[in-house]
């Protein structure tokens, strides 16, 4: 039966709730009732804030905006808040209608974002009978059922393209057949850190006279700092990235400035193809040093070693499989991460259309 919709505001249909929990008031408390965080289940403790389900929302940092359902005798920490519905809203309903609230409008705080209930109380809800409330909630129910189901299949088999390639990789270096050699990497290639960026010859900006791009990771190959007109690496070379996210390897062919986070190998080009010489980086768990932020240095680098065929036409027929191999696994790729968005995409529109009465326009 399909009843008179109507409209209120989220203040109306619920209530907050605070937490002055500190993880740090809690490290030796234990217990039997479980306290979430931005992250999820905590720990458990001797106390409870809620006696009844509720939902948590993420007010502050990470995830701020991120809703959850808690069970009955639970608790959360201060960077979540407590929403209760009121009686004659059923709290499904209202869970999935806070997932719909786009909160980053709502969100301030520069350096740690916030997020604040006198503002999203404003968000407008129209409210059925509470057996229609309970009818959309368990079309909702069966729709992210089976969306869940969908997300994980394309996720394993993300996963499984992933490690199909890396299997590969692994067996051909970890195998080597006859014909291949052993050296140090600084016994085939140059290798050399970045430096300071160039004072005097600088811009953020491309123009005709700074076009050397300066790069200040090698991650992805696309973060830069700005441009130079001074051409300190002219060879085709790989930058291996050697400080925060280290031992990232990536192809330069143009020439380039780097600066103090990279690190420079260029190959002896009669011994090392450098193709085959980024695949064989990137299978190597390069050690870190440094206690807050992980680094490397050449020294470091030059120790490992690597694995080749002595033969360049060998070097080059292993590039051509791995390369073949590899852009298969990346059209697959595109191919499940577009599935996730769609799918994504597709709850949106469930919740869009629930929340507008067309799930049970047709109803008796």
């Amino acid at each position: 039966m399909k009843s008179k919709w109507e409209t209120k505001t989220l203040g109306e249909v619920c209530k907050k709730g605070s937490s002055n929990v500190s993880l740090n008031k809690i490290q030796d408390n234990e217990g039997e009732y479980p306290i979430y965080g931005a992250k999820g289940f905590l720990k458990k403790v001797d106390f409870y804030h809620q006696d009844k389900p509720y939902i948590s929302i993420i007010k502050d940092g990470a995830g701020v905006g991120r809703v959850n359902l808690q069970e009955a005798k639970s608790s959360v920490i201060g960077t979540l808040q407590y929403i209760i519905p009121k009686d004659d809203i059923d709290i499904n309903f209202l869970y999935y209608f806070l997932l719909g609230i786009d909160f980053e409008k709502y969100s301030c705080g520069a350096a740690i974002p916030h997020i604040y209930f006198k503002d999203y109380e404003k968000e407008e809800i129209k409210v059925p009978s509470l057996e229609e409330q309970e009818q959309i909630v368990k079309i909702l129910d069966e729709v992210f059922e089976s969306i869940s189901k969908s997300k994980e299949n394309a996720e394993k088999n993300l996963k499984n393209a992933k490690e199909l390639f890396e299997s590969y990789l692994e067996e051909i270096f970890s195998n080597p057949k006859e014909g291949w050699e052993e050296k140090k990497l600084g016994e085939v290639c140059n290798l050399s850190a970045g430096g300071d960026v160039p004072k005097d010859n600088f811009s953020k900006n491309i123009t005709e006279k700074y076009k050397v791009p300066i790069f200040s990771n090698g991650i992805n190959g696309k973060e830069l700092y700005g441009y130079t007109d001074i051409e300190k690496v002219t060879e085709p070379s790989i930058t291996i990235s050697a400080r925060g996210t280290i031992g990232y390897p990536e192809i330069r062919r143009k020439p380039f400035y780097p600066i103090i986070r990279l690190i420079v190998v260029i190959p002896e080009s009669k011994i090392l193809n450098l193709d085959f010489l980024k695949y064989a980086l990137s299978r190597i768990n390069f050690t870190k040093s440094g206690t807050s932020i992980p680094q490397l240095t050449v020294p470091m680098i030059r120790e490992y070693d690597i694995v080749f065929p002595k033969s360049l036409a060998g070097q080059t027929a292993i590039v051509q499989k791995l390369d073949s191999l590899s852009s298969q696994v990346k059209q697959l790729e595109e191919i499940y991460k577009q599935k996730l968005k769609d799918l994504e995409e597709l709850k949106k529109s469930m919740l869009q259309k629930a929340f507008s009465g067309e799930l049970t326009k047709n109803l008796n």
